[in-house]
């Protein structure tokens, strides 16, 4: 039987092929990962390099967001963008590395410097 999207006519089929395609995508994947990662030394050369990789992406990210954004994020200054990452990484250090701050802490700024500037 072809399994695709449009395969069977049954109208729970699209909800259970999104749910199996997500599954197979990013679960698998994270179950398979935590099954080879006990076998893995904390300080081992395969999890610093898995480590480095990983911040590395989220450095691109993160990037690509503040100098090239898409969407609304355009239509805001580069200083403001700069500054709103700026003061929540700040505010994520005085609060101990609590992520949650950080992040309101920038969403605070940049929503507010919208709102002033716009």
């Amino acid at each position: 039987m072809n399994l695709t999207f449009d395969s069977v006519a049954a109208p729970w089929w699209p909800y259970l092929f999104i749910l199996l395609a997500g599954w197979l995508a990013t679960d698998m994947w994270r179950w398979l990962g935590v099954l080879a990662g006990n076998r893995l030394r904390d300080d081992s050369e395969m999890l610093i390099w898995v480590k480095a990789v990983a911040t590395a992406l989220v450095a691109g990210v993160v990037g690509k967001l503040l100098l090239f954004p898409a969407g609304a994020l355009a239509e805001a200054p580069l200083i403001l963008r700069i500054s709103a990452a700026t003061i929540g990484w700040l505010a994520f250090l005085a609060a101990g590395q609590r992520v949650l701050v950080g992040v309101l802490v920038a969403e605070a700024v940049l929503i507010g410097g919208w709102l002033v500037s716009g």
